[in-house]
């Protein structure tokens, strides 16, 4: 039986093949550019939202995608956006992606998943890495907890609490890897790794997505 993160995630998957975001996708499809939106799979008290049949065969049509290529990704033979066995088994690849590289455009959806081109892939020690990416740290912002050449594996869509080390991208472009101080309904407050570099405090409204770092390569 299908779950709603499978079906989810192989639109995700799907947009991401194809060079979109989720919104564009839902777009090409002519649907609602919201359609597809993370924001919109869960709806009050926690009830599961899922995309029906109809706009599921929009998404084909508009990307040329066959249904079986859709049901390829929905058993995770995917490529961008979720993780893949190697050959040689117990190693996943996972896309990579220069942290200096994350403020430009085109790299993440608007749930922080990564999409469209320009991603390298690395190997990661971890079955549960679905969805997850990595960023190799430039520079010494980040000392003394991630040095430069260090890769940081992010997990979008992970609990995010108090204390957690975060990446953080603001809707101005801006990519920043801190501590999760406090996060309130009107802003965000992020502690620098570096002692050198200050402290934030960002709006909430100015924040485009908050991903957990699970894991690092030191």
């Amino acid at each position: 039986m299908l779950s709603h993160d499978q079906v989810w995630t192989a639109i995700d998957a799907l947009a991401a093949r194809h060079g979109m975001t989720v919104s564009g996708l839902a777009k090409a499809a002519g649907l609602d550019p919201t359609s597809f939106n993370k924001s919109k799979r869960v709806a009050d008290k926690g009830r599961l939202r899922w995309p029906s049949t109809e706009s599921i065969a929009k998404a084909l049509r508009a990307t040329g995608a066959s249904l079986d290529e859709f049901m390829g990704l929905l058993s995770g033979r995917s490529g961008i956006g979720g993780s893949r066995a190697t050959a040689g088994g117990g190693r996943y690849e996972i896309p990579l992606l220069g942290l200096a590289r994350a403020g430009v455009g085109g790299f993440f959806d608007d749930g922080g998943f990564p999409t469209g081109q320009g991603w390298d892939e690395i190997a990661f020690p971890a079955s549960d890495a679905d969805g997850a990416y990595a960023l190799e740290v430039s520079g010494d912002s980040m000392l003394p907890l991630y040095r430069d050449g260090d890769v940081i594996i992010v997990q979008p869509g992970a609990a995010v609490r108090r204390g957690d080390r975060v990446v953080v991208k603001t809707k101005a472009g801006e990519v920043m890897a801190k501590i999760l101080s406090r996060q309130t309904a009107k802003r965000v407050e992020l502690m620098s790794l570096n002692p050198h570099h200050p402290d934030r405090t960002v709006p909430a409204e100015e924040i485009d997505w908050i991903a957990r770092i699970v894991w690092a390569s030191q």
